[in-house]
Formats: structure tokens, C-alpha cells, sequence
């Protein structure tokens, strides 16, 4: 097959990429499917990326995030893994409730069909009928859009119990599809023994003999290591594990999971990919753009930290939140340095100790009481000491709270979360949440439109639009009937949901930078594309340091 730009014009001609993983978890297979579908997506081709995962919750929004990291949200109002958030990132593309499917959804479907009768009283089995539910989802996204491929990350390790329908379903369409049409790429460890002074290859081994027990050949070794390997290891994998020699791929250490793509790319993966699906003579990808983000990113040597404040020792709780203060910063020519500030542990004591030397302050998302009170008292530190500031859902909310009780005077004010009974509501539920009961998927979820006041620091920082989209994640909302008395003393409203004039953005005009959004911007920032206020508030933190 001859490569032909854009000529996919049939569900009947997308090809599927199937990437699995082995050895051990957290390998990064979201990051190599990312890296692929945007060398793939710089050929020209059209792409999507799904995600399988194994556990039984319908989707990650009832989660612990030290358990699985941050819930992402799509614009169509589906709580996601985060690792849907490194698709969008790379690809700058929009992904949808159909990019993620987890057990619990596939059972559910599958279940709820039964209940209907459109089994006809036969008895429902893993095979077919689950692994049925599983094919019909990965082959979905290419009967909604005209798509070249469809990028299917499957969750988990070769070897879990919960896998093997997800591995079962790739071995049936494998077959069904054909070998121009679907192939599996398979990420491994190759770990060192500092003891023995040796890579050792055995787990990746086990790992393919394992994989190919289940009926599945892969054609594509990507081997994650933290040494670079030899031509005769790699040979040796290719020889033990039936793949061609380069096939193998290494994926080593980087400084930076966005020099991933390139590394891919000069060790030849998505040329190599092609060449297996039959598609020949097609142009090399130009990362130009890519390319010019790295380059930045590495001559930005300046240094700016910015304190996150949350109740989450654990990074990828706000991963979102640090690759957009990343991406901002690499396009003001600073390295940003997030510091994680633990809101637990903060008292009016220490709150100087703690935020001394932070350009920024981050008061960032979450639920419940734990730890809002450090949240609170950051909001008083940074707004009395002129410390550029961004809240972000419960973030914007705590500065509300904040100024409710220190500028306004309402020393009982709360959010009716936190306290049912408070005199001064400032946050209350939201009209529609008062009659939900359920937990999962019942929040005010996805892309809502949102009116900027014009003369606005928010709205500078969206080059002047009036409207705009962001993507929500809440229950509780600024109670409008305040919304005067904080407009008199200071705090202005200066975003609204046109639909349900609800009060999306609250800022502080007389103070350098001081914005809370009851919206996630995190969601829509991109590597080529970075957000506006993660911009602009990044820019005032530079402006407010002595080496500006």
C-alpha cells in the first residue's frame, strides 16, 4: 500500500495499534502511545488514542488520586485517566467518553443489555459476550470520524487476571482484521543489576512468552531502561522473542517525557510501524513546532518556583496543573519548579517559612475539609502580600471564603461542603446537585461556555475574547447573593455562564495577579497550544521577581 495523505475514507481501512505492557507497571505506555499517535498525526494521518483499563469502577471520579494519580476530564464531560490528558497534550486532540472504557463499563453495558432481554435467555460468558462489548469499543471511535488509526493503550501488566478479556478481545480482532490492519506493540523493562553489573533480559522474555501464550505475537519491542543497550542485547530479545532486530526499540531515561516523540522518531518506531502495515513511501514527520518547544525549553535556564498548595503529597494528583505551568514557562523562557506546599501542615507560623522564595502560588483543586484551612490562610498570605495567585475550583472557592471572612467580615463564612449549618453561605450547592444522590458522574461535568467582562485582567489573558469554553469538575458554586457585597470591597466577578449565571471566574483587579476559575484550565493547555491564564499568570510571577 502506497501512502496517499488523508485517503482513509472507510471505517474499513483503519488500521489499529494495539500497546501492552509487561514486567512491571507505571512503564509509561501512555507516553509511548502519545509519542506515537503525534509521529503518526505529523505524517498527516488522522489519529485517535483510547484507554482500557482493567478495574471494575465505572471511571477513575470516585478514585482516591494517591491511588490512581489525577482524574481528567473531556470536554464532553467524561471523568477520565490521567493518561488521556498526555494524549490531548501532544496531539492536540479532543478526546471523548468513547477514548476511555474500563471495566466496569464494559460489564455494565454488557449487563444492562441482558436485563433488557436482547440476549434472547442465553447465558452471558466472558467469551463472547465480554470480549465482544471490548472489540465493539475499540473499533468504535472509527465509525463516529474518518480516522487512519486508532491507538488502543491497555492498562495493567501482561500476567493480571483482569487483563486477559482486554488481551483475549486484541487476539480475536487481530485475527479478524488481518496483519495489514492491526498490530501490537509491547513495552517491557530491562532492569540493571547493579550487584551483577549487568541488563538482564529474563523478565522481557517471560513477558512475550506470556503474551504470545495468549495467542499474540507482538511485532514492535519498546524496551524502557534506564542504560542505554547494546546491539547484542537487543539481538538477543529480538532472537528469544521472535520480533526483527529493529524492532526493537529502546526507550530510555530523558530529561523530559516531550523529547520522548523524537527519540521514537530517530530510532525509526513509526517508519518501522508503517513498513509492517504496508505503507510505504510516506513522508518523514516534520516537528518542526515540537522541535522549537524543546529548543526553548532547553534554553530556559532561569529559574521560577511556584508553590502548588494541596493536601496531596503525590505529583500526578496535579499533573495537569505542572505540565501547563511547565508549558507557560517554556514560552516565557523560564524553567518552572513547582513546589508541592502540603496544606495540612500549614499555620499562620509558618506560612511565611513556607511560601518564602515562591514567585506564584497555585491554591489547587480538591474535595472535602482535609487540609482547607492551610488553603485559606495561603489565600491571606499571598492576597495581603501581593503574591501573584491562581485558584482553581476548591482553590477559587477558599479565596472566596477567604475574603469573605477577612475583607467582608464574615468571620462564620464557609461553603456549604464544608459546613451545612454556615450562616454566610458564599459557596453553596448547585441548584441541580440537591437532588443527586449517586457519587460517580453526577457532577457539573465537561465544557461549559463562559462570558469574560471586557477590561478584565481575564480577559486580557484571553487575548480579549468574550467567550469562552472551559471544562468543569464541581458541585458547589459562588452564591450569587454575595456577589455585590464582594464587588464593593474589591473582588469582581468577571466570568459567567451565560446559561445558568453561574459565577465561573472571581480576580482582584488592583492586585498584580490574583485569579481564582471555578473551571479546570489545566484540561485544554498543550504543548503547542499552552493555556492563556497559566500564561499569563506565569508572566506576572516573572515580572514580580528581581531577576525579571
Amino acid at each position: 500500500m502506497r501512502y496517499i495523505k488523508g485517503s482513509t475514507n472507510s471505517r474499513m481501512d483503519t488500521k489499529y495499534i494495539f500497546i501492552t505492557g509487561g514486567v512491571a507497571s507505571s512503564l509509561g505506555k501512555g507516553i509511548i502511545s502519545a509519542s506515537l499517535g503525534k509521529l503518526l498525526q505529523a505524517r498527516g494521518f488522522r489519529i485517535t488514542i483510547q484507554k482500557f483499563d482493567p478495574y471494575i469502577n465505572i471511571d477513575p471520579g470516585t478514585l482516591n488520586p494517591y491511588e490512581h494519580g489525577e482524574c481528567y476530564v473531556t470536554a464532553d464531560g467524561m471523568e477520565t485517566d490521567l493518561d488521556l490528558g498526555h494524549y490531548e497534550r501532544f496531539t492536540g486532540i479532543e478526546t471523548t467518553r468513547d477514548n476511555s472504557v474500563t471495566t466496569g463499563r464494559i460489564y455494565q453495558s454488557v449487563i444492562e443489555r441482558e436485563r433488557r432481554g436482547d440476549y434472547l435467555g442465553k447465558t452471558i460468558q466472558v467469551v463472547p459476550h465480554i470480549t465482544d462489548e471490548i472489540k465493539r469499543r475499540m473499533l468504535l471511535n472509527a465509525t463516529k470520524q474518518p480516522l487512519d488509526f486508532v491507538i488502543s493503550e491497555i492498562g495493567g501488566t501482561i500476567g493480571d487476571i483482569e487483563s486477559q478479556p482486554f488481551l483475549e478481545a486484541i487476539r480475536e480482532l487481530r485475527w479478524e482484521l488481518g496483519p495489514q490492519r492491526a498490530i501490537n506493540v509491547h513495552l517491557t523493562y530491562v532492569p540493571y543489576l547493579a550487584a551483577a553489573g549487568e541488563l538482564k533480559t529474563k523478565p522481557t522474555q517471560t513477558s512475550v512468552k506470556q503474551l504470545q501464550g495468549l495467542g499474540i505475537q507482538p511485532e514492535i519491542l519498546v524496551l524502557r531502561t534506564e542504560h542505554t543497550l547494546s546491539d547484542e542485547l537487543r539481538q538477543k530479545v529480538a532472537h528469544f522473542c521472535n520480533v526483527d532486530v529493529a524492532a526493537v526499540i529502546q526507550s530510555q531515561d530523558l530529561p523530559s517525557i516531550y523529547e520522548v516523540p523524537v527519540n521514537m522518531q530517530q530510532q525509526g518506531l513509526d517508519t518501522i510501524l508503517l513498513n509492517k502495515l504496508g505503507i510505504e513511501n510516506c513522508p518523514k514527520p516534520e516537528l518542526g513546532p515540537w522541535c522549537n518547544f524543546l529548543s526553548r525549553r532547553k534554553s530556559a535556564t532561569k529559574e521560577i518556583r511556584i508553590a502548588l498548595v494541596g493536601k496531596y503529597d503525590l505529583q500526578d494528583a496535579y499533573k495537569s496543573i505542572i505540565e501547563s505551568l511547565a508549558h507557560a514557562g517554556t514560552y516565557n523562557d523560564r524553567k518552572v519548579k513547582a513546589v508541592f506546599v502540603n496544606s495540612e501542615h500549614i499555620t499562620q507560623d509558618n506560612i511565611a517559612e513556607k511560601l518564602n522564595g515562591m514567585a506564584g502560588v497555585v491554591i489547587c483543586p480538591g474535595f472535602g475539609k482535609r487540609g482547607i484551612d492551610g488553603k485559606i490562610m495561603a489565600a491571606a498570605y499571598t492576597r495581603t502580600h501581593n503574591i501573584p495567585t491562581f485558584g482553581i475550583c476548591l482553590g477559587m472557592q477558599m479565596m472566596v471564603i477567604e475574603f469573605a471572612r477577612n475583607v467582608l467580615g464574615y468571620k462564620d463564612a464557609n461553603s456549604c461542603e464544608m459546613d451545612a449549618k454556615t450562616p454566610h453561605n458564599v459557596i453553596d450547592l448547585m441548584e441541580e446537585q440537591k437532588s443527586i444522590t449517586q457519587m460517580g458522574g453526577t457532577m457539573r461535568l465537561g465544557s461549559y461556555d463562559c462570558e469574560l467582562v471586557e477590561g478584565s485582567k481575564t480577559w486580557k489573558a484571553y487575548d480579549k475574547d468574550s467567550l469562552i469554553k472551559e471544562r468543569h469538575r464541581h458541585r458547589y458554586e459562588f452564591n450569587n447573593a454575595y456577589q455585590e457585597a464582594f464587588a464593593a470591597k474589591g473582588m469582581k466577578c468577571v466570568g459567567i455562564n451565560p446559561a445558568a449565571n453561574l459565577v465561573e471566574i472571581v480576580e482582584i483587579p488592583s492586585l498584580r495577579w490574583y485569579i481564582g476559575t471555578q473551571f479546570h484550565p489545566e484540561y485544554s493547555s498543550t504543548v503547542l497550544h499552552p493555556h492563556p491564564l497559566f500564561m499569563s499568570f506565569v508572566k506576572a510571577c516573572i515580572n514580580g521577581t528581581t531577576e525579571a
